[in-house]
Formats: structure tokens, sequence, C-alpha cells
């Protein structure tokens, strides 16, 4: 099969091309095929411009002139670019080529007629074009047309990628299997895989090109669609599911010893979860619950279901002191009951950890709390048959799988997540697991006091820190970098608590908390702040899950607008834990309209999952929230904003194609090409 074969078969591709190619993840044929163009990113040679009539707009364009003048430059900052004065009839543009654009001056020469593609805006007496393309016009013995522009890799240049893609379709013309099924591409009106590849590539019109677009925007999400639902097909086929019995005396008991009674929207997850765990087939649940909602105690009641039934049930959770709140929480509900509670994680050792794993080999032990020791080969359970993952976004898929795998049955999967997610995101990352939305905050709570200043008013926001301290509270700095980078303006953790010990909190008891600290400076600090021996923790995003310290009251954000808000509501929600009045402070040395409107957002929204669908519409779902983490590939052509209405019939279509054995088997092997290992290796190990 020629698309298997390695790049290198192309004429003109050696090793070294071959490693540029292979930046790009493209080391086969047909991952070069797969490679498309840069989002909307096509040149129209047939339309060219005199200089005169180019507009200053920043759009791309094009003309033709002769090279006056090339000039290589420093920049204040020393850092080396070139410009090339083209001149026609009509006038004269600087074109200037920085960083990586400045090999194509070796390609040509003063009084050369050449070809620019450019973004066009103001210049000091010549108009001037950046992001520019440069091309000869002595070889072209016909029209150009429209031309593809790719993203680039090492001395890569697109004449390159370029004729490297001619090749394969050259190839492609031979054979090139379908990718969707026959009434699949029938019901939906799409343009069949050979044009549209050559024309997703070197589009005969704009026309022919939009055709192409809507073929792969589908394909692309109706495989990952077919790809999660033959991932939850193959689980429940593999092994037997559970049927567990309606709530007993057991349960009932657990709920009673909660201490409070269940919100409604409690009530209705429960309901959920409880019923999924009455059915032979195994629960596959999200349980997306806004930042203090209570999603520990219903997981309390799946757990005590799993007892009742005569199973056990685990919980994993990304961190040794998010372990440990669970652990007491769950131990103070369940244990009162008679259900064994135990906790595993990298600093159980020796005789202790001997003992768990005894404990769950043997069934004495019903329910386990860990961090990633519970995947572990040395853990074994007796009957597991319900298994939590907390903030699901810090594991994969793969991790849940092996998890899930430590059962000799199907177990009841449940995926708990305060991280808001659109519901159109929900439907990629977690396409394998029904949703249940739990919204509201435990009684007592008040809303959390969100207020936005710029840098003018540091003072008096940490003089207000100092207070709350005085009083008796806790308090977080939250900062988006840990140290400072080139043409960062963010503050770094490090210069800002360095700053702060030595200025407004001088005296105070601070701590310093960051990603690259090891595991055991990060539990000490972290126990310290929660035993009260910390006032104030000065941290990157590490305190963003699961961190509950009710005394702290007062959390500000410095370099507010490099967050996300979904993000921010996350931070934000490590205070406000208890009944007294609880404030975050957003600080930005951006005082841009832009900028001050979306923080004002978060003064008046307190919905975790409003804010995400904004943080979507403003900063785009890449942005948002990355899929790689999961374990799921990416998408190169489909835009979860833009492609709503494409996705949710992918899905549709997906779901049906899986009640027919025959039309399933044409996807099997396009779902084995179209996505790199990772995929694979989820759902065919």
């Amino acid at each position: 099969m020629w698309w298997k074969e390695p790049i290198t078969a192309l004429k003109g591709v050696g090793p070294k091309k071959a490693e540029d190619f292979a930046n790009l993840n493209i080391t086969t044929i047909g991952d070069l095929l797969n490679f498309f163009p840069r989002q909307g990113c096509y040149l129209d040679y047939s339309k060219t411009k005199t200089i005169k009539e180019l507009t200053l707009d920043g759009e791309t364009q094009v003309f033709k002139g002769t090279i006056v003048r090339m000039l290589t430059r420093r920049s204040a900052r020393s850092r080396s670019f070139a410009t090339v004065t083209v001149s026609d009839e009509t006038g004269f543009a600087d074109v200037y080529l920085f960083a990586h654009q400045r090999f194509q001056l070796k390609a040509f020469e003063v009084g050369e007629e050449i070809m620019v593609a450019g973004k066009v805006g103001p210049g000091r007496g010549a108009k001037s074009v950046t992001s520019a393309i440069l091309s000869h016009m002595n070889s072209q013995t016909k029209p150009m047309g429209i031309l593809p522009v790719y993203s680039l890799s090492g001395s890569l240049t697109q004449n390159q990628v370029r004729g490297a893609v001619k090749q394969a379709l050259a190839l492609a013309q031979k054979e090139l299997p379908e990718s969707l099924p026959g009434d699949v591409i029938k019901a939906k009106g799409l343009m069949a895989r050979l044009p549209a590849v050559e024309n997703i590539h070197f589009p005969q019109s704009f026309a022919l090109l939009a055709e192409a677009k809507k073929r792969f925007v589908f394909e692309e999400l109706f495989l990952l669609q077919c790809g999660l639902l033959y991932y939850r097909k193959k689980i429940k086929t593999e092994k037997t599911g559970i049927k567990m019995a309606a709530d007993g005396a057991l349960v009932k008991a657990v709920i009673k010893n909660l201490g409070f009674p269940l919100t409604p929207a409690q009530t209705k997850a429960w309901q959920d979860i409880s019923l999924d765990m009455q059915q032979s087939e195994p629960m596959h649940r999200l349980l997306q619950g806004d930042v203090g909602s209570g999603k520990t105690a219903v997981a309390a009641l799946a757990l005590a279901k799993a007892a009742e039934n005569g199973y056990q049930g685990c919980i994993m959770v990304p961190t040794e002191i998010l372990a440990g709140q669970h652990f007491e929480a769950l131990t103070k509900v369940l244990k009162p009951c008679g259900i064994d509670v135990a906790m595993l994680t990298g600093s159980v050792t020796g005789t202790a950890r001997q003992e768990i794993l005894e404990g769950l080999a043997d069934g004495t032990i019903q329910v386990a709390v860990g961090t990633h020791a519970l995947i572990q080969e040395s853990v074994a359970f007796k009957d597991l048959a319900l298994v939590i993952t907390d903030e699901q976004h810090r594991f994969g898929v793969e991790q849940r799988a092996k998890l899930a795998n430590k059962s000799k049955f199907a177990p009841d999967t449940l995926v708990m997540t305060a991280t808001p997610i659109p519901r159109t995101l929900a439907l990629t990352v977690y396409g394998d697991l029904d949703v249940s939305l739990m919204k509201g905050m435990p009684p007592g709570r008040k809303p959390i006091m969100t207020l936005c200043y710029n840098e003018d008013k540091r003072p008096e926001i940490y003089a207000g820190m100092v207070r709350q301290v005085k009083a008796g509270h806790q308090a977080y700095v939250v900062c988006p970098l840990i140290e400072e980078s080139e043409g960062m303006e963010a503050k770094a953790v490090t210069s800002i608590y360095e700053e702060l010990t030595h200025s407004y909190l001088k005296g105070v008891r601070c701590g310093l908390l960051h990603g690259k600290l090891k595991q055991e400076e990060k539990d000490k600090v972290m126990a310290a702040f929660v035993a009260g021996k910390i006032d104030v923790l000065i941290a990157t995003t590490v305190i963003e899950v699961g961190v509950n310290v009710t005394n702290a009251t007062l959390m500000v954000i410095e370099g507010a607008d490099r967050f996300g808000l979904a993000q921010m509501h996350q931070l934000r929600g490590r205070v406000g834990r208890s009944s007294t009045q609880s404030y975050c402070v957003l600080l930005s040395p951006n005082t841009s309209e832009e900028t001050m409107e979306r923080l004002q957002i978060m003064r008046t929204c307190h919905d975790g999952f409003e804010l995400a669908e904004k943080d979507l519409i403003l900063r785009g779902a890449g942005q948002l929230f990355g899929l790689r983490q999961h374990g799921l590939p990416d998408l190169y052509i489909a835009d979860i904003l833009r492609d709503t209405d494409t996705l949710v019939e992918a899905r549709q279509l997906a779901k049906t194609i899986f009640q027919k054995e025959s039309s399933f088997k044409a996807v099997e092997e396009a779902l084995r090409n179209q996505f790199d290992d990772r995929f694979a290796r989820i759902f065919y190990a």
C-alpha cells in the first residue's frame, strides 16, 4: 500500500527533509496527503494586482514586480530581518522577511521579476508587505491558479511541500480507498475522497475547495465519533456488566450520614447514576459539577451502592493532597456505616502498603482512594465494580481504561470534573460518556465577590490581604508563569514571591508553590497551608484542582488577562468554601477596552458552564481545551465552535453505523489510518 510507504520514497525527499517533515508529524506518504493547508490559507495567483491597487487592510494579496533592492538589517532588539523592495509602473512596496522567512533571499537577485503574496499595510513611504511568499516569474509557463500554503518546519519551503504533495496525488490516481461508507456519502451529499483530496490541496476553484473542506470536516468529526463509540462498544462486549439492586438500607444510611439534605441538582445526578448502576450494561457517565456543587457527596453514594451489592469501588485523583481530602471526607461518611475505606498513594510504602494491597485483593477493603498508584501492576482488586476518576482532564482515556481493566467485570465508570466544558466540546472530548450536569452551591455558602483592577491598585489590594490575615483568614496569590520569559509581560511566580515577601507581605507567613517543585516539596507546602502554618500561598495554577481550605477567603489573580474565564472560575472556587464572605481580585496590567470588558464578565457571572461557553466564543476551542491530553487525536480541519451542527450530525450518523456491522467495517480501516498511534493504542489494544 503506497500510502504506508515512508516519505523518503518520494523524489527529492532525503533524510534531512524527512526529518523536517517528521517535525510536522509526517512520516508516510499517507500522512502527507492528510496534511492539509493551513486554515483558510490559499493564494489566488489568478487575480494579481498592481502595487497601486493593493489595499492597506492587512489582507493577503498577490502582485508582481521587479526587485530593485535587497537589504539585511537588524532591529532595535538586534534581531536580523531583510527587506526586498519591489516596483512596478504604479509604485513601490517593501517586503519584510523575518526569522525563518529570510532564506527566500538566496533564490532571488536584484532586477528579477517576481510574484509576491503577503499581507499589505501602510509603510514609511512605500506600502509594507509581511508574511510574504516570493515566487519566480520566469519559470511560470502557465498561470499558477489557487495554490495552498502549508505549515513549514526546518528548511522546508512551500514549493518543496507542494512538489511532494503533487507526487502523492499522482500515486492516489491509481488507488485511494474510500474512508466513509457509501450510504453516508450519499446521505450527506459529500464529494468522493479522490476529488476531495485533490481539491483540498490544489483547488480547481473556490467552490470545489468549499466542497472538499465540507467533506473532510465531516469525515474528521465522524471518524472521531466512530472511534469513541467503538471504544465504548468494545468495553461493553469484552466483559459482563454488573446489574445492581435498587438502593437499600446501606445507601439510605449513608444519605442520612451526609449531615445535610441533597440539593435538587445532587438528587437528579444521583438518580441518573443509581439507575445506570441498576442496568446490566456498564455505566459510562460524566458528572460535570460546578465548583462547590458537592460532587464528593454523590461519589460517596455510588461507592456505598457498590459496597451494598457486595462489590468494591475506587476513586482516582490527580494529587496526593486531593486524595487525602477525599479519603478524610469519605471515611467520615462511609466508615460509621460499616464501609472500610483505604488510601493508596506513592507515599504509602512498606507494611502499610502491603496491608492495603492484601485488603484490596481479598475484598476486605471495599473503597480505595488513590492517585496514579492505583493503576500500578501490583494493585489487584477482588471484585472491582465501580471506577471513579476525579478531575478527569488530568488523566487520559488510556489511564481510565487501565483502571477499568483491574476488574474482571465491565465496571461502572463515573468521571467527575469541576472543569466546566461546553456541550459541544464535551461531545468531542467525552463522546464515550453520558453527561450529568450539577449546578448550584451547598446551603450556607455566599457567592464570591469578584473585583477587577489595574496595577495602580496593587498597594491597596495587598493592604486588604494583610487585614484578612490579621483577622485570622488565609489567602492565595495566583500567577500565570513560573519564570520570566522574553516577550511576556506577565510577572513570574518566583519574582512576585520575592517582591511581595519583601514589601506588602513582609512579616506574613508566605509559601511558594509551582509545578517545577518536586512532589514532596509541593505536598509539604500544601500540607502547611492546609494546617494553617502558611497564611498566604503564592502559586501558579497547580492549586486549581480540588484544594479545600475553608479558612481561605481572598484570592488575588495576577496577570488575569492571561487566563481564560473558565480557568479563573476554577481558581476562584478555591475560596468561598465556608459561610464567611470571600473575595477574588483580578489584577491586570493590560487596560485595553477588550481586556477589561472580558474580565468584567467574571464580576457578574458565577455559572462555570456559562463562562465556558463565553470562553469558547472568545478564545476558540484549541486554547480552551486541548484534546491531546485526553489521548485523543487533534482536529486538523474541523473547528468545534464553527462546526457544532456537523458534530451533532456526525454523532447521530456514527450511532446509526454501529447498528450495521457491514457499514462499520467500511470505517474500521479508516480509523486505523486516519489517526495516530495513540488512538489505535486506545481503541485496538
